[in-house]
């Protein structure tokens, strides 16, 4: 007997497939939209980049740090707001944990978006969202290019201690492979990993985290590491003194960051790294001689850093302060 199958049966079977693969790879981030509150809250972009300009005019280090907080933040356990939890009676969060101690700043600024959206449309922007608002518009006020962002996450209820400090995070220790592996297992590419490791064109970094390298690495610029000693002791003192990561433009979005590495200016290890006769060399080079090539390659990264788990739905909660849950 031969065996056939209709039309619309085969188009019925192709439905049902695709909506259990949905179900099955847990791809939220498909939720994910940039028109995510075109209706519900049309004036949220709008609200978020005046706080923005007016404190980055006043201390253009804080575009870097939300930057931060929004890439801490997707790294562990995704970009579910976590990162801004204060400890709880229930809870040990995130910000004390090693890679975040005294590292990780702009809270305050959050608080501030937070008030600001919070009038325009109470109760419907998640905290995990204005960070990657923020993150967007920080790039673009110091230079960088702008992107549509997708929205659409909510915010967990709770944060974890243990998993911020579980290596999660990558190191400014971290060698080339271990680079590669953490970001992999985000769901990252190299690519995607060179790339975001471009913001530090905006960054500062803390003497302890390049203590090491100035005084002990030898793929290191003689009169560069020299520069950083007078400010960063070899044994105690100054571990809280910063350095600029991009020596030239430390407060404006550019690849100068790149050419530094050519010049082995790279000040945390996990820098140089990209650039040290490795797998990475050649797109190093590729970001010196094409600025639009990293720029349009850096959007492309954080928007995919943005997908990495985040809460969509009915899971999590819209925080009223970003700082606790409801």
């Amino acid at each position: 007997m031969a065996s056939y199958i209709s039309s619309s049966s085969f188009t019925f079977n192709v439905i049902v497939a695709l909506a259990l693969l949905v179900v099955f790879t847990g791809s939220s981030s498909a939720q994910l939209s940039t028109s995510f509150y075109s209706t519900s809250c049309p004036k949220v972009f709008s609200a978020v980049r005046p706080v923005l300009i007016n404190a980055i005019s006043k201390a253009p280090r804080l575009g870097a740090s939300l930057l931060r907080l929004h890439f801490h933040d997707c790294f562990v356990n995704g970009c579910d707001g976590s990162v801004l939890l204060d400890d709880t009676a229930t809870f040990k969060g995130e910000k004390t944990a090693a890679p975040n101690n005294r590292s990780i700043r702009g809270f305050k600024i959050v608080d501030d978006i937070k008030t600001a959206v919070e009038k325009v449309c109470p109760g419907v922007v998640s905290c995990a969202d204005i960070l990657a608002i923020a993150a967007r518009d920080s790039v673009v006020i110091l230079g960088g290019p702008d992107w549509a962002v997708k929205v659409g996450r909510r915010d967990s209820k709770t944060a974890s201690f243990t998993d911020a400090g579980n290596g999660q995070l990558p190191s400014g220790l971290s060698n080339l492979t271990e680079l590669i592996r953490r970001f992999r297992n985000k769901g990252l590419s190299t690519q995607d990993m060179v790339a975001l490791s471009g913001a530090h064109t905006i960054g500062q970094a803390r003497c302890i985290t390049f203590r090491d390298r100035i005084y002990n690495d030898t793929n290191i610029d003689s009169s560069f590491a020299k520069l950083r000693r007078s400010t960063c002791p070899r044994k105690t003192g100054g571990r809280k003194n910063l350095a600029p990561m991009d020596i030239q433009t430390p407060n404006h979005f550019d690849n100068k960051y790149f050419k530094n590495l050519l010049s082995q200016k790279g000040l945390l290890h996990s820098d140089q790294e990209l650039y040290n006769g490795g797998s990475t060399d050649s797109l190093v080079k590729t970001y010196v001689n094409y600025p639009k090539t990293f720029n349009n390659d850096f959007v492309t990264a954080m928007i995919n850093m943005g997908d990495i788990e985040p809460l969509t739905g009915s899971s999590g909660e819209i925080r009223k302060n970003c700082r606790r849950p409801n």
